[in-house]
C-alpha cells in the first residue's frame, strides 16, 4: 500500500477516535475542564508508556529532538484544553466545526514553515470540505463570543502541534511522541487538576476513562498519518469527524440527519473522492517519470 493512502486511512481511523472521544466528553457533564483533559491524557499516558516498554524505545525521545517535542507538547496540551472547554461551553457541533479548523490551518503552517508546496487542487478541495462541514452542522452563534475564540485558538494551536510531527518525521518513534505529549500534559494539568478539583459519580469516570481511549486511538493515529505523508495531501481527510460525530449521535442520541446535513455529506465526500482521485493520478505521472 502507497504511504499516501496509509496516511489518510490512519486520519480517518484517528478521525472516528477524536469524535468518540468529544462525546464521551460531552456525556462526562458539568466538570471542570482541566480535569476532563487530566483523565484524557492519564490514559493516553499508560497505553504509551506499555507500547514504548513494549519496544525497548527511549520514554522521552532523543536529546537533539527536545525542542520539537516539547513545543509538539505543549501545544497540544493548549490546543486540547481549549478544545475541551469549547465543548463544554458550546453547542458540540459548534465546537466541533471550530475544531475542524485545524487540518485546514495545518496545510497552511506547512507551506509557510516547512515550505510544501500546495497545488491549486488541493485548495479548492479543502474549501469546499470546508463549506460541507457548513451545512451539516449550521454553527449556531448566539452566545458570548469568548468560548468561540477559545475554539478557534484550539484549533491554532493544534494546527501547529500537527506541523511540528511533520518536522519531526521519523526522527522519533510515534509511540514515544505519543508518551512525550501526554505525560507532559498530565503533569503540567495536576497542579491545576487539584484546584479545581469536582467529586465525580461512577458514571461520569467512566465515560472519561473512555474518552482516554479513544483519544488514545486518536492520536496514535494522527501521529502516524502525518509520518506516510505531507499535510497537503492528507490533512482534508480528517473533516471525517464531522461525519462521525453525526453518525454518533444518530446512535447514541437518536437524532436524524435532516437535508442541510445529507447535502453536507455529499459535498465532503466528493471532496475527498476529488483530491484522492487527483493525488493518485499525480502519484501515477511520477511513477511513470521515474521509469
Amino acid at each position: 500500500m502507497k504511504d499516501r493512502n496509509k496516511g489518510i486511512i490512519l486520519l480517518l481511523i484517528s478521525a472516528f477516535g477524536f469524535s468518540v472521544m468529544a462525546a464521551f466528553v460531552k456525556l462526562s457533564g458539568d466538570l471542570p475542564t482541566v480535569q476532563k483533559t487530566w483523565f484524557r491524557n492519564i490514559i493516553s499516558v499508560l497505553i504509551s508508556f506499555g507500547f514504548v516498554m513494549y519496544y525497548k524505545e527511549r520514554l522521552f525521545g532523543k536529546r537533539e529532538n527536545q525542542k520539537y517535542l516539547l513545543i509538539r507538547s505543549a501545544m497540544g496540551m493548549l490546543g486540547m484544553v481549549l478544545f475541551f472547554y469549547s465543548i463544554d461551553e458550546l453547542v458540540l457541533s459548534d465546537a466541533d466545526m471550530l475544531n475542524k479548523l485545524s487540518p485546514f490551518l495545518t496545510i497552511i503552517f506547512s507551506a509557510i514553515f516547512l515550505k510544501e508546496r500546495v497545488k491549486l487542487f488541493q485548495m479548492v478541495a479543502i474549501v469546499i470540505a470546508f463549506i460541507g462541514t457548513l451545512f451539516i452542522i449550521k454553527p449556531q452563534f448566539s452566545v458570548d463570543i469568548v468560548p468561540y475564540l477559545g475554539g478557534i485558538l484550539g484549533a491554532v494551536f493544534a494546527a501547529g502541534a500537527y506541523t511540528v510531527l511533520r518536522i519531526l518525521g521519523n526522527k522519533e518513534k510515534f509511540y514515544t511522541v505519543v508518551f512525550y505529549f501526554s505525560f507532559f500534559t498530565t503533569v503540567a494539568l495536576l497542579p491545576f487538576v487539584i484546584i479545581f478539583w469536582e467529586p465525580m459519580t461512577m458514571q461520569q469516570l467512566i465515560y472519561l476513562l473512555l474518552a482516554g481511549v479513544f483519544a488514545t486511538m486518536g492520536q496514535f493515529g494522527i501521529t502516524v498519518a502525518y509520518k506516510f505523508a505531507p499535510a497537503k495531501e492528507i490533512s482534508i481527510f480528517f473533516y471525517s469527524t464531522v461525519v462521525f460525530s453525526t453518525l454518533i449521535s444518530i446512535v447514541v442520541i437518536n437524532q436524524v440527519p435532516d437535508m442541510m446535513s445529507i447535502t453536507g455529506y455529499i459535498i465532503i465526500f466528493g471532496a475527498l473522492l476529488y483530491m484522492f482521485i487527483k493525488n493518485n493520478q499525480l502519484d501515477k505521472k511520477y511513477q511513470q517519470k521515474q521509469s
